[in-house]
């Protein structure tokens, strides 16, 4: 399987008055430069991915702006938003069993533990920058499973 996991670009900063509500923080829109970020992220996946990948995406508005720079056919999977656990997000994107490429839009900090989990076995609090990429492999090599890193992008260097 290949695992992609996009973090969603730069959005608007809720109000201090909204900042505790859920419901306000999932209708955060992109700003203009989260708008660049997404565009420049979706332009290098477009190139290296096949054209059959499958798009899940995080229900809030800026993770399904940031995956409509790539595609409109995203599937939106509530187990994708903000604070989801681990556990559910490998579930939900069947991980490692699908033998295919899957685009995972969606947030810190689960998709820095995601990457800390499968690349040095523990969940940690890895850094993952807004428009980010991380490309991972799992595959199986003498009976071991591995995952294989094979690129981390940066929208601000594209």
């Amino acid at each position: 399987m290949n695992l992609i996991l996009w973090r969603h670009a730069e959005a608007e900063d809720l109000p201090d008055a909204l900042s505790l509500s859920r419901h306000a923080d999932l209708q955060r829109p992109l700003t203009r430069r989260g708008r660049k970020q997404a565009e420049a992220s979706a332009k290098w996946l477009r190139a290296h991915l096949p054209a059959d990948t499958r798009i899940l995406c995080s229900p809030a508005v800026r993770a399904r702006e940031t995956a409509a720079a790539l595609t409109g056919e995203a599937q939106i999977l509530d187990a994708l938003a903000p604070g989801a656990d681990v556990s559910a997000v490998l579930a939900a994107v069947e991980w490692p069993e699908r033998p295919e490429h899957v685009v995972v839009v969606g947030h810190q900090p689960w998709i820095g533990r995601v990457v800390s989990l499968l690349l040095a076995g523990a969940e940690m609090d890895w850094s993952v920058r807004k428009g980010g990429v991380w490309w991972l492999t799992g595959r199986t090599r003498e009976s071991e499973a591995q995952t294989v890193l094979r690129a981390v992008i940066n929208p601000e260097f594209l």
